[in-house]
């Protein structure tokens, strides 16, 4: 069962954007399957780092985006992007020291919130500065 259902509420109606969330949430969905399913380290690490490596890449897309046009909140939103690297890096270090126990649905609902709650508030916001900028 999905963690993360993909629906139009998500969307923020800039097609490269959507499709890159769209990609987040298909792999924080195979990892869980994975966790769920108890693949062990020599799948689940693969997907654990597949997805903070993709995050990576969404995020630093999204910066450039704001570099680019003059996103006005961009610091605070960059801030926002930090703070969950730095925190799904301590998860990837401890699961590399400890193994997959700590994958936890806790863990995974931290994920899940995180993702859902940042493009649901914080990337809302710069919809109307991308669109006025003619990004769609």
């Amino acid at each position: 069962m999905a963690l993360v259902v993909w629906s139009e509420k998500l969307s923020v109606g800039v097609r490269s954007i959507d499709d890159q969330h769209k990609k987040l949430v298909t792999l924080l969905n195979q990892l869980h399957d994975g966790m769920m399913a108890g693949r062990g380290k020599e799948v689940v690490g693969p997907m654990l780092k597949g997805l903070i490596d993709y995050t990576a890449t969404h995020f630093k897309y999204e910066e450039d985006l704001f570099a680019r046009t003059g996103y006005a909140d961009s610091a605070a939103h960059k801030k926002e992007h930090s703070d969950l690297v730095h925190r799904v890096l301590e998860i990837q270090k401890t699961y590399n020291e400890k193994g997959p126990s700590v994958l936890t649905l806790q863990v995974m609902s931290f994920l899940k919130d995180w993702l859902t709650g940042h493009i649901l508030g914080s990337d809302q916001k710069y919809v109307p500065h991308l669109k006025a900028k003619g990004i769609a």
